[in-house]
């Protein structure tokens, strides 16, 4: 922390200086912000960095946003989040995936609890959706399917990420089961994980693109086995390549 206070006090552009984003939901800004933090206030490996609520005043957002910001950078390897202690600050060169590769090592098990309960949940919300949507239900799915289709093109994980999770809940609020939507509306909250670990995972982006697309479809034309399954095999598949990237040496 000295490092951070020495920057604030040579007058660096960070540190106090630093001024509030645009309240945004979970987006790009939010790590660019925070990694541009840890330049400017002159933090070091090893340093100890900014509280969440720290960086919830400093940036001006929601400490939603900065706590699955914070995951993000955590997950890539340059920030350690040690619970009781605070949050660290890890080597900035690294290559992301190596950083990822260690991070999933350290938390596999979680994981698969996450993505088992998943397993039982959505599939099922898939089927019923594909009996109970509306027009206006499969156009929000489409739209939302669209936003993950481009920002994933453009390479904008976290925004991608918003959108896979929208779609899930969309997917869930389509069933018209409120008790249900309820449900998943919780996981995708409180199971970031997943998502974040997902879209680090090497080509799991773009497979995701084809898997939504066939769960959409199906959904689309009332076909529930169709939309169950594929919902199933999405999932299946996901975790498949997330732990076959946990058993890799982080190298491409």
């Amino acid at each position: 922390m000295a490092a951070a206070g020495a920057a604030r006090a040579a007058g660096k552009p960070g540190g106090d200086g630093v001024g509030p984003v645009k309240k945004v939901r979970l987006s790009e800004s939010v790590v660019d912000a925070i990694k541009q933090m840890i330049v400017d206030d002159g933090f070091a490996p090893g340093a100890k960095f900014y509280s969440e609520n720290e960086l919830t005043a400093k940036l001006g957002i929601s400490r939603s946003s900065v706590r699955e910001a914070v995951r993000i950078l955590e997950v890539i390897g340059q920030l350690s989040v040690a619970h009781g202690k605070g949050i660290f600050i890890v080597k900035t060169d690294a290559h992301p995936f190596e950083g990822f590769v260690d991070w999933l090592r350290n938390n596999d098990q979680s994981l698969q609890e996450h993505f088992e309960v998943r397993l039982i949940v959505e599939p099922q919300a898939a089927r019923l959706a594909a009996l109970a949507a509306t027009p206006e239900d499969v156009a929000q799915l489409e739209k939302a399917h669209a936003g993950f289709v481009r920002n994933a093109r453009l390479g904008l994980t976290a925004e991608t990420i918003q959108c896979d999770r929208d779609f899930h809940k969309l997917l869930a609020r389509a069933t018209h089961n409120k008790v249900l939507a309820a449900l998943i509306r919780t996981m995708t909250t409180s199971l970031i994980d997943d998502w974040i670990s997902s879209f680090h995972t090497p080509g799991r982006m773009e497979k995701t693109v084809g898997e939504h697309g066939l769960v959409l479809e199906a959904v689309k034309s009332g076909d529930a086995e169709a939309a169950r399954e594929h919902m199933a095999t999405h999932l299946r598949n996901a975790i498949r390549d997330i732990k076959k990237s946990s058993a890799t040496d982080g190298r491409r």
